[in-house]
């Protein structure tokens, strides 16, 4: 406890610059040699002006001992950079912070493939789904998806990761009891009970704007890799990317229509040499290698067992798929003939997702209050399974929180009659 007091002194003097942090302890060691040093010691560290020497002066150590009482009080630890718990790969970047405040469990980074998934605020539904489905594919996959938690592409990464019952780590630009932005309570006690969140900045401080770009040096420093999912071209996770490639992390991207203004930061990041993110293994086999007990395939998806045929305008019959079977024209089914969708396993699927497909139908919408009424299952895990299922291309969403299904179970497929093409 007493060698924390000394770590939160010099931390918290306000005008000393981290360099000037780094440098004291490559000279004295700890925090506790630098508190104690004479004057003309301290002139003789590299970069040490005066200035920066009166500021090492004060000696008062109550703010140090508030900041101590109020982690024990929020169940907040302390690590710092020379314990072993600090990962080695932000220690390594240029300008690591001398410690992290962590609630929840923190992994052994180091031994993780960890991926910061990260976006603009202002997304898209695109940016909101590809970051939901991405981070569900990676965490299932075996990485560790962390985010910043900021509104919009980061809350819906961790949002998917959380759905696949991963290891998840929000890093934050504030302190660890203040929560922004407000609607991300109950993420942010999730994420301490599947992970960990982590900051640089004590308990009670201000997520003020400049934080966010320091936050990102972290984020992207406890990873191996930084996917943005949708970006304009001016946007905090263009400066998330920025620092990945200063610290030699990879950069991917997910693509975007070349009219889209929110992918035009993606586009431009893909154009200059980022890897091009369609699916989690795009990421996922890349490290396979370096990380052979962690990473797999990605979760097992349901079988596809049949494709049904689809009449083309030439008359000939062509084997529909993907999209192609899940919207073909109207024109081309027999009249009051229901949409035509594909026929697959339950293998790979919950129990409640099974129901939950059973209750639906291919035509009528299901309002979702429906389905929590007819299921009796919790509410919760209705919505879970039924946000699962959509990022999965098994169900799609309407207007009014209605659902259809595009699939069909194979044992239904007995008890219903095929659908035929004139």
């Amino acid at each position: 406890m007493a060698a924390l007091q000394y770590w939160l002194w010099l931390t918290r003097l306000t005008g000393l610059r981290n360099q000037t942090r780094l440098a004291l302890l490559r000279r004295f060691g700890t925090p506790e040699n630098i508190y104690y040093a004479r004057e003309e010691e301290i002139l003789l560290t590299e970069g040490v002006d005066r200035q920066q020497s009166r500021i090492l002066s004060q000696h008062a150590l109550d703010d140090a001992d508030k900041v101590l009482g109020d982690c024990d009080r929020l169940g907040i630890q302390i690590v710092t950079m020379q314990d072993a718990a600090y990962p080695g790969r932000l220690r390594d970047i240029y300008d690591p912070p001398c410690l992290l405040y962590v609630k929840g469990r923190l992994p052994v980074i180091d031994a993780e493939a960890v991926v910061a998934v990260v976006g603009t605020r202002s997304c898209t539904p695109y940016g909101v789904a590809c970051a939901q489905r991405l981070s569900y594919g990676l965490a299932t996959g075996g990485a560790i998806v962390a985010s910043g938690l900021a509104r919009g592409v980061d809350s819906a990464a961790s949002m998917g990761a959380l759905m696949a019952g991963g290891v998840t780590l929000g890093v934050v630009a504030n302190g660890l009891d203040v929560i922004y932005p407000r609607e991300n309570r109950a993420m942010y006690d999730d994420i301490c009970a599947a992970g960990a969140l982590i900051s640089e900045y004590p308990p009670g401080t201000k997520p003020l704007p400049g934080n966010f770009p320091r936050r990102n040096r972290v984020l992207s420093g406890i990873s191996v890799a930084a996917l943005v999912v949708e970006a304009p071209e001016r946007s905090g996770a263009l400066i998330t990317a920025a620092a990945a490639l200063e610290q030699g992390r990879d950069v991917f991207a997910v693509p975007g229509p070349i009219d889209a203004y929110a992918s035009r930061g993606c586009n431009a990041l893909i154009r200059d040499g980022a890897g091009l993110v369609t699916d989690a293994r795009d990421i996922l086999d890349g490290y396979a290698a370096r990380f052979p007990e962690k990473l797999s395939a990605g979760r097992k998806l349901p079988v596809v067992l049949e494709q049904p045929s689809v009449q083309g305008a030439d008359g000939q019959t062509e084997e529909a798929s993907g999209e192609g079977a899940e919207t073909a024209s109207a024109g081309n089914d027999a009249p009051g003939a229901p949409p035509v969708t594909r026929e697959i396993s339950a293998a790979g699927l919950t129990d409640d997702q099974i129901q939950l497909l059973r209750l639906l139908d291919a035509e009528t919408p299901v309002y979702a209050d429906d389905l929590i009424d007819a299921s009796g299952l919790p509410a919760r895990r209705v919505l879970s399974a039924l946000t699962v299922l959509e990022i999965d291309g098994l169900i799609t969403q309407h207007s009014g929180k209605r659902y259809t299904r595009l699939v069909k179970l194979a044992e239904e497929a007995d008890k219903t009659e095929s659908v035929q093409t004139p």
